[in-house]
Order: structure tokens, then sequence, then C-alpha cells
């Protein structure tokens, strides 16, 4: 039973994640590459990974302001 609920949290994580990343990439006119760097230089996918199921709950918009404001606190660009 443990290792079923395991797996439906990481399956719900990977699915945010690869819904986010591109959504991201979208409101910042970037590939989705590109968008993937820029978060993995600029901390915003730690925050992504850490905080991924607070940020789920949110609507798309707010959390790619939220990962983009946590990028732009860590060096990124505006």
């Amino acid at each position: 039973m443990e290792t079923q609920t395991l797996n439906k949290e990481m399956s719900n994580k990977v699915s945010f994640i690869t819904f986010i990343v591109p959504e991201f990439a979208a409101a910042y006119k970037m590939n989705v590459q590109k968008a993937f760097f820029y978060l993995k230089k600029h901390g915003g996918w730690d925050y992504l990974n850490k905080c991924w199921w607070a940020l789920h709950t949110d609507s798309t918009s707010y959390a790619v302001r939220d990962i983009y404001e946590v990028c732009l606190a860590n060096g990124g660009k505006r």
C-alpha cells in the first residue's frame, strides 16, 4: 500500500512538472529547453521540486509567476 501511495505521488509530481515547465516557457517566450536551463540556473527547478504540491493548487498563472519570482530573487533577469 505504501508503495502505491509513493508511486501515485511521484506520478502526480511528474505530471505537474511536465505541465508547468512548458507553461513557464510560453509565458516568458522561451522554448522549453531554455526554460528548463533558466529554472535550473536560478533556483526555480529546486523550488518547483520542493513546492510542487502547493504550486499545483494555484492557478497556472500564479504558479508560473511564483516560480519566476524565485528565479528573479536568485539572479534571473526580468
